[in-house]
């Protein structure tokens, strides 16, 4: 299994950010059929079918960083550059 691992940081009022995070994981629902929820200050999702299968992790949100990281199956772990390098342009839109 293959981890990407993206910290962003942010001068954003948290909610702000928090608000940003779900938007990021709204954003791969649509694209890559993932489910999520809020689990405190972190958001949790996975990918239980579709092109994504296998796919899980997590976004946490603190008062100074947004940390995304995802742990990728092995078929998708060939993508891990290509994968990682959308999560940091998404962020940088996004933050």
């Amino acid at each position: 299994m293959a981890t990407i691992d993206v910290t962003r940081p942010h001068k954003l009022p948290k909610d702000d950010a928090k608000k940003i995070a779900e938007d990021f994981a709204r954003s791969m629902q649509e694209r890559f059929e993932i489910q999520w929820h809020w689990d405190g200050e972190s958001i949790r999702f996975d990918a239980p079918h579709g092109v994504a299968k296998g796919t899980r992790g997590a976004v946490d949100v603190n008062d100074s960083s947004v940390r995304v990281l995802i742990q990728l199956p092995m078929l998708l772990g060939m993508l891990k550059g290509t994968i990682e390098s959308k999560v940091h342009e998404k962020l940088a839109k996004l933050l």
